[in-house]
């Protein structure tokens, strides 16, 4: 199937770059989802899970959970703030006030 390009007008030549970089496109799918199969078959062959060898879920955080609070509001001891984040608006009121970061830590 060889083409001669240079009988091609420039609409002509776009459309087939177009059409060749979408069917690399396709193939190189095709070549992943092969590999997938192959990795996913060696794997249980082994007796072994994609968890097992890869770890848990892929692509989430980790949540460590929840943070103790380090600072905690002088004039309402319900609010605290971990130090992570943004501040909260207590945090900066206290510190234009006068305050300083040590003042306001648990």
């Amino acid at each position: 199937m060889a083409i001669d390009i240079k009988n091609l007008n420039h609409n002509q030549l776009n459309d087939l770059i177009s059409k060749a970089q979408s069917r690399q496109h396709e193939l190189k799918k095709e070549k992943l989802g092969k590999l997938r199969e192959k990795i996913h078959a060696m794997i249980k062959a082994e007796g072994y899970s994609f968890d097992d060898v890869f770890g848990g879920a892929r692509g989430k955080r980790r949540s460590g959970g929840t943070v103790a609070p380090k600072y905690r509001n002088p004039a309402n001891a319900e609010q605290t703030w971990s130090g992570r984040g943004k501040r909260p608006r207590w945090f900066n009121e206290a510190l234009k006030a006068g305050k300083k970061e040590k003042d306001l830590l648990i």
